[in-house]
């Protein structure tokens, strides 16, 4: 996005994009736990990576700027629950170090996009949070 440029909606922020990728990334590597996981390590990990790019849409929806700033919070939380999921996978034994090493990266680099996105926000109290457009 270009410096200056007001996203018209949620779909036009990086941060939702790498979001998007994060949880395609989970889906992926969860296909490999065991059977005997789908409704716990693997369902936890998976709502808490689509709760990422979710609670951005959402909040970037929203009509005020507290409200978006409160929502990438909820963001920011899901990526610390991946994060300590990612690392239970590995102790449990279900996923190899090497295989999480791509989605914990990913988890460092949008927790800073977020703190980066937060300060802006907060600081210029943006009208990202207020420019929402509907699907076409």
């Amino acid at each position: 996005m270009a410096e200056g440029r007001k996203p018209k909606h949620y779909k036009d922020l990086l941060v939702w994009q790498k979001g998007m990728a994060l949880a395609k990334l989970i889906y992926d590597l969860t296909r490999r736990f065991p059977a005997d996981e789908r409704f716990g390590l693997t369902s936890q990990l998976r709502r808490a990576a689509v709760s990422v790019p979710s609670n951005i849409a959402e909040g970037q929806a929203r009509h005020g700027t507290g409200e978006f700033l409160q929502f990438l919070s909820h963001a920011e939380g899901s990526l610390a629950e991946i994060e300590t999921q990612l690392l239970l996978a590995v102790d449990l034994g279900f996923s190899k170090q090497a295989e999480v090493e791509t989605p914990l990266n990913e988890i460092d680099q949008l927790q800073k996009m977020l703190v980066g996105l937060k300060r802006s926000l907060f600081s210029s109290r943006s009208p990202l949070a207020t420019r929402h457009s509907p699907l076409p």
